[in-house]
């Protein structure tokens, strides 16, 4: 199933993947799509892939009105994993980055209201967001003795259109970067390994090579923010708020 907010894209993509696929709308900036996403969504559910993503954008707001990075990357993330929880089987894995070792969560200004806004910051204000919200996750269906596994992986960097954010300086400074970087495939290494092996809940899967994505995906440390438990607990109730999602975790 892809779940994609440009349909036509998503068919040509869909024709090129052996098997079965369905394409369905769902676009993660707007929750009235989420919502009508998950409401239509019949059938169990053995893996969902959270991977939507924009990074350093300039700055914009959703209809919802929420800062799109943070809409995009986590809030929208949040409640459509919470929407479909009751129907997944065996893991959620939500894709994040290594800039979220920089990011740090302003739970009093996390959709940049009162701050000046940047947008590497808010960037990594997101992908901290995902690992914050991984092990909360994991946390919380451990309590409610529900067997769902919350893991988190990250691409390292990929040659891919989000490195192509749409200011001509920010573009320019990343050419060499896309110039450099492994492919779409070798980037999403990480992803399929944290979607198919055996692995427990509350882990960071990453590449074994620094931020270059070349080799065997394992086990990554998780920068201190993400460990914070205070701080999951806040962003894990803010979004909630924020979304009008139940928060609610309960057993399988």
């Amino acid at each position: 199933m892809l779940a994609v907010r440009d349909p036509a894209k998503g068919e040509r993509i869909a024709a090129a993947i052996d098997g079965d696929t369905e394409v369905r709308l769902l676009d993660l900036a707007d929750l009235a799509s989420v919502r009508a996403f998950a409401d239509t969504w019949t059938g169990p559910i053995d893996v969902l892939v959270n991977n939507a993503g924009i990074m350093a954008v300039p700055e914009t707001r959703t209809v919802d009105g929420f800062e799109s990075q943070i809409a995009t990357n986590h809030l929208g993330h949040f409640a459509l994993t919470l929407l479909l929880l009751g129907k997944i089987r065996d893991r959620v894995v939500t894709v994040t980055s290594v800039l979220a070792a920089q990011g740090s969560i302003d739970l009093d200004d996390l959709n940049w209201e009162h701050r000046r806004y940047k947008p590497w910051a808010a960037y990594s204000q997101s992908k901290l967001a995902n690992q914050l919200f991984t092990f909360e996750l994991q946390r919380r269906l451990v309590a409610a003795d529900n067997g769902v596994r919350a893991i988190a992986a990250h691409p390292g960097v990929a040659a891919t259109d989000l490195l192509q954010t749409g200011n001509r300086l920010i573009d320019l400074m990343l050419l060499p970067l896309r110039l450099a970087a492994p492919d779409a495939a070798r980037g999403a290494l990480p992803t399929l390994y944290a979607a198919t092996q055996d692995l427990p809940g509350g882990t960071l899967i990453g590449p074994d090579a620094g931020i270059a994505t070349r080799r065997t995906p394992q086990f990554h440390m998780p920068p201190p923010a993400a460990a914070n438990a205070e701080t999951a607990r806040g962003l894990w109730d803010l979004s909630a708020r924020l979304t009008g999602v139940d928060a609610a975790v309960g057993p399988a």
